[in-house]
């Protein structure tokens, strides 16, 4: 391809830059590293497609990158014949910068191809994407969003046809193509109005909208205990400046909630998120609004859904602090009132399972034992989530209660396969209008869990090196952590070594005691001796290292104190970069 440099030049001669484009990056003309970092390397098309700081620039995120690969993307399409093309693909975006220009340019590109486009109207959970993907029977999805991640990231998601994340044989075709192609030479394009006119592109609102909340609304398992609760049960409700502020109150609304009160700051559409740093809610700090809020109206519960509405986080009132949940907490919770309120209801389907992720809770293990329900652990990623669902269908073995990852990401029913947070928000709500009326919190209801269950704790070491140093750096940890693996973890020996690269398992002293049930990613699992494990695994969207601490003990004080000593081994590893 040839030197940043050279790539640099061609985009400061290319004729496609507007004025303001080429004006960009004339500005950095003198700075050399400012151009490397920009020019050194495309972003990484994968099965999430592509992330990155917007900007001008093969390593970033601007119309060229979207059209070039949207161009890709309906190249393959288009090679799997004219009824696939015909099926269409659906569009959606989110409240971020650029995020509608974006994803107007996907529409264009696919209907210059002959692609049908089904476009919202305006920006969308990224759940009621996968939904109308399956609801409309299209051929593929395209989520311009960047989830969580700081104002600055624009991302570029891409979905099959059962609304899942791209399967990564899919995945490489188009990251082949865009390596045969030119950025500025391939793609095909038409006017947006005329694609309009020809019923290339249509509109998708408020119809889909009432078809997705219809489905959410048959999750519900016991909503006579909201209207039971409803005088007294106060919740309020944050979607940090973005897509959940429609959608997500309708469906408390509509499940009997009377008291909702939403964060009027935040439920302000716009992509710079002006009232908080980062619009994660796994960053509790983010709440402040939402906690002042619920002081001045005596709220019980915290919902916060992230820009994209795909993820939800919460807090619970306890002596008059609000208390985070966790991710992996909130798993727990669901999956243990869904088992006990589908035993109420007479409902558990026939060869219940539940799924979660290698690097989840191990709790989740024992609610399945206990209750006789069959487990399946997958990679990071709801894609390989919804692939274990599929292989339940055609098989015609499981029903699954519930699938989440410990990133506050959940999904439940058979009409999404992404995380969901509008109908998690929806079953929060329930589920915390139960153990209100048993005279418990959530918080209480975590307590009762590690009774019942075990004590078990999580916490995830995040190491972000960012630059072209970051993934070589975090490689060479890695690396370091295969051919170097420590003998103890936190003063706890180190019992077995799962590499899910290889999917070789080995004992401590490197002999070959095994196989991994799943294998193809890099991600390295140390078992400990005393049944806490921690797990190292570089995220696929963000220059991260991330390293899961994952303890066990017989009371909560041991549990907590395994946990501290597991998670400073793992931040020396990082302070060792």
């Amino acid at each position: 391809m040839g030197n940043y440099r050279e790539i640099y030049q061609k985009w400061l001669d290319s004729p496609s830059l507007s004025e303001s484009e080429w004006s960009e990056l004339n500005a950095i003309s003198g700075d050399d590293k400012e151009i490397e970092e920009r020019f050194y390397e495309p972003l990484s098309f994968g099965t999430a497609g592509l992330r990155g700081i917007m900007g001008m620039g093969i390593h970033r995120m601007n119309v060229h990158v979207i059209r070039h690969a949207t161009q890709a993307f309906a190249d393959v399409i288009v090679s799997e014949g004219r009824e696939v093309m015909d099926k269409g693909v659906v569009v959606c975006h989110d409240c971020r910068v650029n995020s509608d220009e974006f994803a107007r340019e996907a529409a264009c590109v696919m209907a210059a191809n002959g692609v049908r486009v089904r476009l919202f109207e305006g920006l969308r959970p990224t759940p009621e994407l996968s939904f109308a993907i399956r609801h409309y029977g299209a051929t593929a999805g395209i989520n311009i969003t960047a989830s969580h991640n700081p104002k600055e990231y624009n991302g570029y998601k891409v979905y099959w046809s059962d609304g899942a994340q791209l399967p990564p044989d899919r995945a490489d075709r188009i990251a082949r193509r865009m390596a045969e192609s030119d950025i500025f030479a391939a793609p095909r394009r038409m006017d947006f109005q005329e694609a309009l006119d020809k019923g290339l592109i249509e509109w998708l609102g408020q119809e889909t909208d009432e078809a997705y909340l219809a489905r959410v609304m048959a999750q519900a398992i016991e909503p006579e205990v909201v209207a039971r609760e409803s005088e007294e049960l106060r919740i309020v409700y944050t979607p940090f400046h973005g897509c959940g502020h429609k959608l997500v109150p309708e469906a408390l609304r509509r499940l009997g909630v009377k008291h909702l009160y939403p964060v009027a700051e935040q439920m302000v559409l716009d992509g710079t998120f002006p009232t908080v740093v980062s619009p994660n809610p796994e960053n509790p700090e983010g709440f402040y609004l939402a906690v002042d809020l619920a002081r001045k109206v005596d709220s019980d519960l915290i919902i916060g859904t992230d820009p994209d509405s795909d993820r939800v986080g919460v807090l619970v009132r306890r002596d008059g602090e609000y208390i985070p949940i966790t991710g992996n907490q909130m798993g727990e919770l669901l999956l243990d009132y869904i088992i006990s309120a589908r035993q109420r209801t007479g409902t558990m389907p026939e060869n219940p399972a539940a799924i979660t992720t290698i690097v989840s809770t191990a709790m989740i293990r024992r609610i399945c034992e206990v209750h006789h329900i069959h487990f399946d652990e997958t990679f990071t990623g709801f894609k390989f989530m919804a692939e274990k669902l599929a292989e339940y269908e055609a098989a015609g073995s499981y029903h699954y209660l519930l699938a989440f990852e410990e990133s506050y990401g959940y999904m439940m029913g058979d009409y999404v396969r992404d995380k969901d947070a509008v109908t998690a928000s929806m079953m929060i709500a329930e589920m915390a209008a139960w153990w209100h009326s048993q005279g418990k919190t959530l918080l209480d209801a975590i307590d009762a869990l590690y009774e019942k269950y075990g004590y078990f704790q999580e916490y995830t070491v995040q190491l972000t090196i960012p630059g072209m140093d970051g993934a070589k750096k975090i490689q060479s940890i890695m690396t370091s952590l295969r051919t170097q693996p420590p003998a103890q973890v936190g003063g706890l020996d180190v019992e077995r070594i799962r590499d899910y690269e290889s999917g070789v398992v080995l004992d401590r002293d490197g002999n070959k005691v095994g196989e991994t049930p799943i294998s193809g990613s890099n991600t390295l699992y140390f078992e400990l001796a005393d049944g806490s494990n921690l797990v190292a695994r570089p995220s696929g969207t963000e220059p991260k290292l991330k390293m899961y601490t994952l303890a066990r003990g017989e009371t909560g004080e041991e549990c907590a104190d395994k946990k501290e000593r597991i998670t400073a081994f793992a931040r020396a590893l990082g302070d060792a970069v």
